[in-house]
């Protein structure tokens, strides 16, 4: 008898989470680009303990249809690819349909439903079995609870960190999610507490200013510049307001956040001399381009990505960033007036000891 055998579906997504699904974070990035996917104007996300109890995100979006809910939990299905060449020119945020029978492979889920004219649905999953699935009340979105992550897993649970560092890494993702789609409302609560909302008015300064303080926004530059490939917008702070590492540089390909060194080495070199050695400046930019220009299919969180024409790129950013420095095109001082601008409806700020905040001398850094 051989001894090759096929894994059983269960197994095969507990596999598949281990690289999807590495810590509570990973769960509010999956949940949340969906509810963009899903072309939310609003998204709460609600969290116990860091993640570590519970996980909830509640959205305004489409919903998902009655004959879709148990379907959505099957390994690579999705509504956001059709075939090879979809591939090649993803326009959402998820599209290998690995994210939602991940999690429910290793936590219990309760996914509650409903599209704008139909009854709502609730399924109830718990390591990847189905114990209830049936019609709900429910308003037009979706509202997702993920609770006892890593239940069935437990050797997972030794390779999380303390709750103040998953906290952190938490809130590093919505606000990043939060930068690259201004035009969503985000929020974020921790065991009852407000820790950050974001106004979703479309106004990038202020989603700026309510994650790293007013007087962080009123630093920055505006970048926008394009070539018939690319087009480069965004914020760079001035020279004078730096850090001593790259993480507070998000680089955004159509508004999903990447990282790319050729790209970072390109942002920090259009100040040219002006940043002292070691020292490296707070930007907020997003490059719109052709989806076939890049392959976001090479990492299994999608955080790195393959450019085409990456050297024309790199060239039009730092000469974008070049150029704005050296325009000095400030947010105007405006005294009180400025404070106002930059603060109207956004955040309670997180707690310093949940996410740290950029100043010029500040030396502390986020989890990468």
């Amino acid at each position: 008898m051989g001894k090759i055998h096929e894994l059983d579906s269960v197994l095969a997504d507990q596999i598949a989470a281990g690289e999807v699904i590495e810590r509570p974070a990973s769960i509010v990035k999956e949940l949340a680009e969906n509810s963009l996917d899903a072309n939310s104007h609003r998204i709460d996300i609600i969290v116990e303990e860091a993640g570590l109890k519970s996980v909830r995100v509640i959205d305004d979006g489409q919903g998902i249809e009655a004959d879709d809910v148990a379907r959505a939990f099957l390994r690579h299905a999705t509504s956001k690819i059709a075939d090879k060449g979809d591939l090649f020119k993803v326009t959402t945020m998820g599209f290998r349909g690995e994210a939602l029978p991940s999690i429910a492979s290793v936590a219990d889920v309760l996914l509650t439903t409903a599209t704008g004219g139909a009854a709502g649905s609730q399924i109830h999953i718990k390591g990847g079995e189905i114990l209830a699935h049936g019609q709900a009340s429910a308003r037009p979105g979706t509202d997702i609870l993920v609770s006892d992550l890593f239940y069935n897993t437990p050797a997972r649970l030794k390779y999380l960190k303390s709750p103040h560092t998953e906290l952190a890494r938490i809130v590093d993702i919505v606000n990043r999610l939060a930068l690259a789609n201004p035009t969503v409302a985000f929020s974020l609560t921790h065991d009852g507490k407000e820790v950050f909302r974001s106004a979703g008015n479309g106004n990038l300064k202020q989603v700026v200013a309510a994650i790293y303080r007013v007087q962080a926004g009123r630093k920055m530059v505006e970048v926008k510049g394009e070539d018939p490939n690319f087009k480069v917008s965004g914020l760079v702070s001035l020279p004078e307001l730096t850090r001593a590492g790259r993480q507070y540089m998000t680089i955004m390909i159509n508004h999903r956040y990447v990282r790319n060194f050729q790209l970072t080495k390109a942002l920090v070199a259009g100040y040219r001399s002006k940043l002292m050695v070691g020292r490296y400046p707070l930007a907020v930019i997003n490059i719109d381009l052709d989806p076939v220009l890049v392959d976001v299919n090479v990492h299994p969180a999608k955080r790195e990505v393959r450019l085409s024409m990456e050297p024309q790129l790199v060239d039009l950013l730092e000469r974008v960033v070049s150029q704005a420095i050296d325009q000095q095109n400030l947010i105007p001082d405006v005294g009180d007036r400025a404070d106002e601008l930059l603060t109207r409806e956004q955040t309670v700020h997180a707690p310093r000891s949940a996410a740290p905040r950029v100043s010029e001398r500040a030396s502390d850094e986020p989890p990468a």
